[in-house]
């Protein structure tokens, strides 16, 4: 009897009879919740903006693969899907369709295709897809529409800059804390999302409740969405306990900017995150602490996208480092 081959593919490597594409439909299950939120607070803009993202996404994919790569067309394993999703979620809600359009380009042509496809990314798409119109389009992509107005839902024609944003500026204008925060949003309503920001950021609330599900399916480990907060937690609450005047508190930090919406569903990419629970947590606190310094002292407000995509380039030498044990490796005895 012959032996049977062993066949060694790229990551996501997954302890589990799920394929990689029921673990994708899953994400797009637990980021039901942000999208209705972001329906109700910025309305048919919301839709537009995830709708054209997911087409684009899984058009250039199905393109791409057929007319340029001439490979197995793979646009029905749901990455493609998330990456519009993910995309639409750190987009404005009034940004013009054709840099919608771009984005999903850099996503999926650039980030994901030109690396050789799912498993082989080493940048999360999505990611790099916003990242690339941040620097492109710096205006269109920092401009946001008003959340409330008049205690009315939104109008697109009314932006303003985001709870980050506020504080940045008016810190830059010599503004203390006490000042900046008559000009903020409630606890409550960065919970709930009503604030300015990007289409699936604002709410911290439907956000938790999706990475709940996704750590109650086994999908991700908590790992890493609890020590980058943990971690922005920490560092934030150090400056704001020297000088509260100066520095925000940190339940502003955790609850705006896209740390929960990063921390739960981006940074945990199976893909571009480490394969140990010491990596992870490695992973981790890298991008919790080049998010605070990108918040504190950077030009930027936020930085967790910056973060995780500088994390992301550093997963292959963690993964070196903090390797698992392999099956029916020996264990050294220690002497006594």
């Amino acid at each position: 009897m012959s032996a049977q081959p062993i066949i060694v593919s790229a990551s996501p490597h997954v302890h589990s009879d799920r394929t990689s594409k029921k673990i994708m439909y899953d994400v797009v299950i637990a980021l039901i919740p942000a999208f209705l939120v972001s329906l109700y607070v910025f309305g048919i803009r919301a839709l537009i903006v995830t709708s054209v993202a997911i087409i684009s996404c899984l058009a250039f994919e199905y393109l791409i693969q057929k007319y340029l790569l001439k490979t197995e067309i793979t646009i029905m394993d749901g990455s493609a899907l998330i990456t519009g999703v993910l995309l639409a979620f750190n987009l404005p809600s009034n940004l013009p369709i054709w840099m919608i359009i771009i984005g999903s380009l850099v996503a999926i042509g650039i980030a994901k295709l030109s690396f050789g496809g799912l498993g082989f990314n080493i940048f999360n798409p999505a990611l790099v897809g916003r990242v690339f119109l941040l620097v492109s389009f710096p205006v269109q992509m920092t401009t946001w529409p008003t959340a409330i107005v008049n205690n009315t839902n939104i109008a697109d024609a009314v932006t303003g800059a985001t709870s980050l944003g506020v504080i940045k500026e008016g810190l830059m204008f010599g503004e203390t804390m006490t000042e900046i925060s008559t000009r903020l949003p409630s606890t409550l309503d960065m919970l709930f999302g009503f604030t300015g920001g990007s289409v699936g950021e604002i709410s911290g609330m439907a956000l938790l409740i999706g990475g709940l599900f996704l750590i109650f399916r086994n999908v991700i480990s908590w790992h890493i969405p609890f020590t980058i907060l943990t971690t922005i937690a920490v560092m934030t609450g150090i400056f704001w306990f020297l000088n509260p005047e100066h520095y925000a508190n940190p339940l502003i930090h955790v609850l705006t900017g896209g740390a929960i919406l990063g921390a739960f569903f981006m940074a945990t990419d199976l893909v571009t995150s480490p394969m140990t629970r010491k990596g992870m947590m490695i992973f981790a606190v890298g991008i919790g602490v080049i998010t605070v310094i990108i918040r504190l002292f950077g030009a930027y407000p936020e930085g967790i996208s910056f973060a995780i995509i500088i994390m992301n380039a550093f997963v292959p030498l963690i993964n070196k480092y903090f390797k698992p044990r392999r099956f029916g490796a020996k264990i050294k005895a220690k002497i006594v």
